[in-house]
């Protein structure tokens, strides 16, 4: 039978009686209305079009329910709806086979196959539901109940008020996933309460005499228990603590309050109380602000165990702000009181070298930038000692400050042939507390001319004069020791071109693009000036896949790239139409001078250079690798080899990544070969099982593993145990070579354990 809406307003109903179904009574004749106890709606008609109410602005929200049929009794004021009832208030929805409304008591009793789905979005099932005072108060017996965030509660009793707070008797609780709680479906976990109040204003959960179920096995009991309910994003109060202990702090226990300031800010207080030493103050906040963010964490501890009582700690942050529609201000902060700090406490970073701060201010204006920034460096590595001490020393007493670091790029708009400008600027200055100054005013000015011919050649053309300024103070050349103060100021020009050819192939399954490049630079030999101008920003040297073929192969601007060259190498590129890529790169370089800066850091002889390519494969989903060489031009041995590759599926996977550099003559001591193998294996056991083990093994030097580990994972819907097993070999002697212990678990939706 159709369905029909209607539009029941119980005051009126209340107040009228039956007069609610008379009108439509009265279509019908008196033969009809004793045959057929049923009153069939009449599709043409609504119930507004039957009666006239004209609620008050502020009366109560409207009660709306479609059924198949619907029947009235004179005699017991009642009205009754079967099949398909749906019943609707604001966002309150009741579902049953069956109602029965009582106009006497204004009450309505469902039967039958009852869901209830409130406006937080939980779902009452029960056989039978008593609904009052307008669908406020509810009445049930022998519920489930399937809550937002799909845990779920079974109760022998249900009482719902008017102030939406609810109560519930004899309950069961667990998130796991559990159709019944019968002892054949026991759940891995469950709290048993005997009485369950939901506080909808405070949105908690409170519990009374409640125990915690190991698979049917009491483990913990409490008078009261609560928690905030699946409708709560976060609020105020204490976390989980953690248990530990190490070598260094003794016992410990982390104590975590959480305090929610406001909807934008919150702070996290960590305080981890240690037998050995003092309290290790900690904290971590976080504030969101209408144009940017503050988040900052640290810690602090007051050492008396030392020789001498000491002030120890750190701090991280990061700060974005965005002034206005051009200006952006940023900070990144990260500091440690001494070097051994982060590892003592294994912080995070304790595997850094160093600890770089800045502070930055930068301007976007369509394609024009500028950025304002200052740099901190703190050397908190002891594994650089090692290598080379008097190295480790000269960077220890000689790092350096940068404040400020200027960057400026302006490019005019393309004219009728596609050229346009491009101007950098660039300023730099540069302490070190050794005492040396470098002070840089940097200019390149350059034409550029992108173009593609008929035929499907793509050329570039670039000429550009590169002017810089200096003010040197103390600074002493690494290779004939004279000292120099003075102002050098030199000019570099250059030329460049670009010439790119790409041919395509396609069939029915794949397409291939093979793309020959030649760039040609013509530039002057000499004039560098490195006995009078330090190189600070550029040291990263390294002729590989992203720079073989570009104008300048130097990141920064204290040298320049000079000598007139020529560069060729070639793309290819092959695509499956569903799956699948594989690309590969190789290029060299002629030198037409045997000796430039740039073949002199790479410590490279003759006119040409090395090879360089890289090979990249994915033919699949379980396979993809990443290779990159560099191959010496004469006797084809490799000086760097980099290669990762993952292999396997999400259930099993093995990553691998593998990197040589050779050793160069020209480069500090510190920077000796290098010849690492990091190995790492996942493995998902079952659908909640995994393992993971590493290991980074030092393939140079004196060898043997920096650092392996693992750690085993379970996890479902409901709990989660993580063990972590660590081992850093560490080259300070002031760090015990042992092995760091990690464990964890979590009730998910009231929290856990973690050490």
């Amino acid at each position: 039978m159709r369905k029909y809406l209607w539009l029941l307003n119980i005051a009126y109903l209340t107040c009228t009686g039956l007069a609610f179904a008379e009108p439509i009574a009265g279509e019908l004749s008196k033969k009809q209305e004793q045959d057929n106890p049923y009153i069939f709606l009449n599709p043409e008609h609504n119930v507004t079009d039957i009666i006239d109410i004209s609620p008050a602005k502020d009366s109560e929200p409207d009660i709306y329910f479609t059924a198949d049929e619907l029947i009235a009794n004179d005699k017991d004021k009642t009205i009754e709806a079967t099949g398909d009832v749906v019943i609707r208030r604001d966002n309150l929805k009741v579902f049953t086979d069956r109602i029965i409304y009582n106009q006497k008591n204004d009450t309505i009793t469902a039967i039958g196959n009852v869901e209830l789905h409130e406006s937080d979005g939980m779902r009452i099932y029960a056989d039978e539901v008593n609904l009052t005072s307008k669908l406020t108060r509810a009445e049930m017996d022998k519920i489930k109940v399937i809550m937002r965030d799909e845990s779920k509660l079974w109760a022998d009793h249900f009482h719902k008020k008017e102030n939406d707070n609810k109560v519930m008797r004899r309950v069961i609780y667990t998130p796991c996933d559990c159709c019944s709680i019968d002892n054949n479906e026991s759940p891995l976990w469950r709290i048993r309460a005997r009485k369950v109040t939901h506080d909808a204003k405070n949105q908690n959960m409170n519990y009374n005499d409640a125990f915690l179920d190991i698979k049917n096995v009491p483990v913990l009991y409490t008078p009261f228990l609560s928690h905030p309910d699946p409708t709560v994003k976060r609020r105020s109060g204490f976390m989980a603590p953690k248990i530990g202990s190490s070598s260094y702090l003794g016992g410990t226990f982390e104590a975590n309050y959480f305090w929610d300031i406001n909807e934008n800010s919150d702070i996290l207080f960590s305080p981890i109380l240690t037998t050995d030493k003092n309290i290790v103050w900690g904290g971590h906040y976080r504030g969101y602000l209408p144009n940017g963010y503050i988040d900052a964490e640290g810690t602090y501890l007051r050492d008396n165990n030392k020789a001498r009582s000491k002030n120890r700690g750190n701090l991280f942050a990061s700060t974005r702000y965005e002034l206005n529609d051009l200006w952006v201000a940023k900070s990144n902060i990260n500091y440690a009181s001494d070097n051994l700090y982060l590892k003592e406490l294994s912080l995070e970073k304790d595997d850094q070298a160093w600890l770089i701060s800045n502070v930055s201010l930068e301007r976007f204006d369509n394609q024009n930038y500028t950025n304002i920034e200052a740099y901190y460096y703190k050397l908190i590595s002891y594994d650089l000692r090692e290598s080379d001490e008097a190295a480790f020393e000269r960077m220890k007493y000689n790092k350096p400050l940068v404040l400020p670091l200027i960057e400026s790029e302006f490019v005019s708009d393309p004219d009728a042939i596609g050229s346009y400008f491009k101007n950098n600027l660039s300023f730099a200055s540069l302490y070190h507390s050794g005492g040396m100054q470098s002070h840089r005013t940097s200019m390149i000015n350059s034409w550029n001319l992108p173009w593609t011919s008929s035929f499907g050649e793509r050329y570039k053309i670039v000429g550009s004069v590169k002017t810089d300024a200096y003010h040197i103070k103390e600074y002493q050349h690494s290779i004939t020791k004279k000292d120099y103060d003075g102002n050098p100021v030199r000019v570099f020009p250059q030329v460049g071109l670009e010439w790119k050819l790409p041919f395509i192939k396609a069939t029915e399954t794949t397409r291939q693009i093979i793309e020959p490049v030649i760039v040609g630079v013509i530039a002057p030999n000499g004039g560098n000036k490195s006995d009078k101008i330090p190189n600070e920003d550029s040291q990263d040297v390294h002729l590989e896949d992203t720079n073989v073929l570009d104008l300048d192969r130097y990141a920064g601007y204290d040298r320049n790239d000079n000598g007139s060259r020529i560069s060729y190498g070639f793309n290819w590129s092959a695509y499956g139409n569903i799956i699948g890529r594989t690309s590969a790169f190789l290029a060299q370089t002629y030198q037409f001078n045997e000796k430039t800066s740039f073949t002199e850091s790479t410590d490279s002889k003759g006119h040409l250079s090395d090879y360089v390519g890289r090979i990249y494969a994915a033919p699949s989903d379980f396979f993809n690798l990443t290779y990159r060489f560099r191959l010496d031009h004469e006797d084809y041995k490799f000086k760097y080899n980099e290669l990762a590759s993952t292999i396997g599926t999400n259930m099993l996977n093995l990553y691998v990544s593998y990197i040589y550099l050779q050793k160069n003559s020209n480069a500090s001591e510190a920077l000796k070969a290098r010849k690492e193998l990091y190995t790492g294996l996942h493995a998902a056991l079952t659908r909640d099982w995994s393992i993971d083990i590493y290991n980074r093994q030092d393939l140079a030097h004196h060898g043997g593993s920096l650092e392996h580990g693992g750690n085993i994972i379970y996890e479902d819907e409901c709990f989660k145990f993580v063990t972590t097993v660590k081992k850093y070999n560490s080259n300070d002697p002031e760090l015990d070579d042992s092995y760091e212990f990690k464990f964890s678990f979590y009730l998910k939706t009231l929290g856990g354990l973690g050490s």
